[in-house]
Formats: structure tokens, C-alpha cells, sequence
């Protein structure tokens, strides 16, 4: 358990950080328009979305301006979201079960529908591992509390391998990428845009994607707070992601052209990752709740988490 409590004093550390930069730049200001602080990753809708612009026209109009704050990832940002550094996010579906299962008043608000084949094991291409079971009494590279975590779980409980069966090497996606091409772990669990880069690089294989083994879902969140009192607002932020979402699925050249120079990666490797992604910005739902709640158990039985939660006391249901 003490990695689990490093993962969140670390995070509480950058995302203070964050608090102190925003806060000195965003005073609140009863003159000046009321702000919306959106967190974002390198890869994904919301980096489309701030590049387009859109939003601060729409936002504009209805009295607000938008502040844009990047994270290196999930943790972090949803530990902004709890101690009020900003108010809108994404992450993929195993960061927020770590911020709730430490008390983050964080809320579901949207999501987006599975992408299995975005993540995946690697192996190197002249290894002699073969499948999944074969990671027994092997070093797996992987970015401890992401998406990949769950997948090597439950990749593992099907192989018939147990996770205690395996040495897990808790790296950050460059130095795993360092480690997994020098030899140093015998696999990497890793997700896109990064997964897409190591095989066109490495000629890595694939053990097993997600396909038949976990969802990899992307979920859309706000702060409880702001979810309570301004709601239209969130509605707003959603309906230009949503805008977004279609030109994105009906020209994936075109997103690979614009992000491509914004996460130095060449444009046929994010037009990869691209067509992996799931494509829609869907409200929570029953089915998505109950998916959810398994990844939260799953970990709470490895002794991953500290506390059983319950997604649904954190889900905004459509029309709420």
C-alpha cells in the first residue's frame, strides 16, 4: 500500500502546484467573467477542442472564460479536480477509482465508448514469449493506478496467471519505453499514442490487446462543486466536445496532422492510434456504472486501493 500513498502525496504535490499557479493568475474577481479551468493530457479530445477554439466563443457568450491547464496524466489531474485547481477533465477508467477511493469529490459526467485495441502487452519483436501465460515469473513494465494496470490484471486472470505471479516494474511511459527497448523487463503494458510509437519504432508484438478482456474506457469529469452550480456549463463544454468527436471520426488524417507536432510523434503513428479510439461523448449510464464498479473491486481485492467504493455515489446520470 505505500506505492498507492506515494501515487497520491505525489499527486497532491503537482496538482498544489497547479492550485498555487492558477490561483495567482485566476483571482476571483467578482468584476471580471466567472472562469472554467479544464485539465487536459497531450492525446485526446480536449487537446482538439483548445486547439480549435471553439469553446471560448460559446463559453464567451454565456459570461465565462476558459483556462487551460496540461498534466502529464490521470492522477494528477484528478487530484487538481479535488483540491479546486480546475473543474473539468478526462481520464481514462482506472485514475478515478485511486481519486475516489482517496476522497476526491470528483463526478462522472460523460464518457466515451470502449477502445480495446488501444492498449495492449508488448513483448520485443524476437521474444520468445508466446502468450500471456508465458508472463509468469516475468518483469512487466507498466504506469502503476493507469488503464494498463487493469488490463494486466485481467489479461493475467485469464492466462490462469495470478498477478502475484508476475514482478510488476512501476515506470512512467518513457522510462518504460527506455526500459522495455534495453531489456531490462521481459513485457510492457502500454496504452496509445504511446503503444502505436514502440511498434513502429521497436517492431513490437502484441501478446494480447484489450479485445475480450477489459473495456478501456475514457471518462469526462467535473469537480462535485461545479457540477452543483453550473451544470449548463458542463452541458456546454460536452456539446463542443461532442462537435469535435465528429469531425474527428469523419477525418482522422486531419486530427493526426494537427496533433502530431503537439506530442512529437510522426503522422502515421497517431493516424494508428487514432483508429484505435473509441469515437462519441455519451452520458453515464447503468451498464457503464456497473463496468466501472468491477475495476474499482478488482482492485480493492489486489490490496490496490485502501477502501471498497461505489462508482454510482459519483455518477451524473443523463438529465441530472
Amino acid at each position: 500500500m505505500r506505492w498507492f500513498q506515494r501515487m497520491i502525496a505525489a499527486a497532491v504535490l503537482s496538482a498544489s502546484v497547479v492550485a498555487a499557479s492558477v490561483g495567482a493568475s485566476y483571482g476571483k474577481d467578482p468584476k471580471q467573467d466567472k472562469v472554467v479551468r479544464i485539465g487536459f493530457q497531450k492525446y485526446g479530445k480536449l487537446v482538439l477542442l483548445k486547439s480549435q477554439g471553439t469553446l471560448e466563443e460559446k463559453l464567451n457568450a454565456a459570461g465565462y472564460k476558459v483556462v487551460w491547464t496540461e498534466f502529464a496524466s490521470g492522477p494528477p489531474l484528478l487530484e487538481a479536480l479535488n483540491i479546486g485547481a480546475i473543474d473539468f477533465g478526462n481520464t481514462g477508467e482506472a485514475p478515478p477509482i485511486f481519486a475516489q477511493a482517496a476522497g476526491a469529490p470528483i463526478q462522472y459526467v460523460a464518457y466515451e465508448p470502449p477502445a480495446p485495441k488501444g492498449e495492449a502487452i508488448l513483448v520485443p519483436k524476437d521474444s520468445k514469449l508466446a502468450s500471456v501465460a508465458d508472463l509468469k515469473g516475468k518483469k512487466v513494465a507498466l504506469n502503476k493506478g493507469s488503464n494498463v494496470h487493469y488490463l494486466l490484471v485481467k489479461a493475467l486472470e485469464k492466462a490462469g496467471v495470478k498477478y502475484s505471479e508476475i514482478e510488476p516494474v512501476f515506470l512512467a511511459p518513457a522510462d518504460a519505453r527506455a526500459a522495455f527497448e534495453r531489456g531490462a523487463v521481459h513485457a510492457w503494458v502500454i496504452w496509445d499514442p504511446f503503444q502505436a510509437a514502440a511498434e513502429a519504432a521497436t517492431g513490437a508484438r502484441t501478446l494480447t490487446d484489450g479485445t475480450g478482456v477489459v473495456s478501456n474506457y475514457q471518462f469526462y469529469f467535473s469537480s462535485k462543486k461545479f457540477a452543483e452550480t453550473d451544470p449548463k456549463i458542463i452541458d456546454l463544454v460536452l456539446a463542443q466536445l461532442g462537435d469535435v468527436d465528429d469531425w474527428a471520426k469523419g477525418d482522422i488524417h486531419a486530427v493526426a496532422e494537427q496533433l502530431a507536432p503537439a506530442i512529437g510523434l510522426s503522422v502515421p503513428v497517431v493516424e494508428v492510434a487514432l483508429k484505435r479510439q473509441s469515437y462519441g461523448i455519451k452520458p453515464i449510464t447503468e451498464s457503464v456504472i456497473a463496468d466501472q464498479q468491477q475495476v474499482a473491486d478488482t482492485f480493492f481485492a489486489l490490496g490496490l486501493i485502501p477502501n471498497q467504493i461505489k462508482i454510482s455515489d459519483l455518477a451524473r446520470r443523463s438529465g441530472s
